[in-house]
């Protein structure tokens, strides 16, 4: 079984919006937000696309970067998105 992480990652919906949330089953979890078993918001606003994620060591530090990243401007969010998909395509 794999071992398991905290993630903070950021989805892109359907509609263009951005949904910020943080997991200890990534893959689980984002199919789950497809099948509208996620969170509220993302509800109707399938398919999402993961578009961002980091670990962390603690479920406590994730969850605090959730709420840093919530606290950030859309421009911010799509900087930080930009950053980790080139660094994931190299």
């Amino acid at each position: 079984m794999k071992e398991k992480q905290n993630i903070t990652y950021i989805l892109r919906c359907s509609d263009g919006t951005l949904y910020t949330g943080w997991t200890n089953h990534l893959d689980k979890r984002v199919k789950d937000h497809n099948a509208g078993r996620g969170a509220r918001y993302t509800r109707g606003r399938g398919p999402v696309e993961l578009a961002y994620q980091e670990k962390h060591d603690t479920k406590q530090e994730a969850m605090q970067r959730e709420a840093q990243i919530k606290k950030m401007t859309r421009k911010e969010k799509e900087k930080l998105i930009e950053a980790y998909q080139k660094e994931k395509r190299n």
